[in-house]
């Protein structure tokens, strides 16, 4: 019989290898992160990951190019958002 301490000992062991074991399940998780890469805004990926399941993966991916690419934003995620609020995606 094993004692609490080792089961203890045991379930602190596997919640560290399942939080090492990070997995993308679905296609927008994926989206997201690179959205979130993109406009260098890793603070808020699970947003990114919200917005991508709900509004559609190519659409917000292409708007978050377009954001990167213009070189006098400073804000990235900032200016996306505004851009998203503002028009009907």
């Amino acid at each position: 019989m094993r004692s609490i301490d080792d089961a203890k000992k045991a379930y602190l062991e596997e919640l560290a290898r399942r939080q090492q074991d990070g997995h993308i399940s679905t296609s927008y998780q994926l989206t997201g992160l690179e959205i979130a890469n993109i406009l260098e805004d890793w603070k808020h990926k699970s947003l990114y990951i919200k917005i991508a399941k709900e509004h559609g993966e190519s659409k917000m991916l292409q708007l978050a190019k377009s954001v990167a690419e213009n070189k006098n934003i400073s804000n990235k995620g900032a200016y996306f958002m505004k851009i998203l609020k503002n028009t009907s995606y």
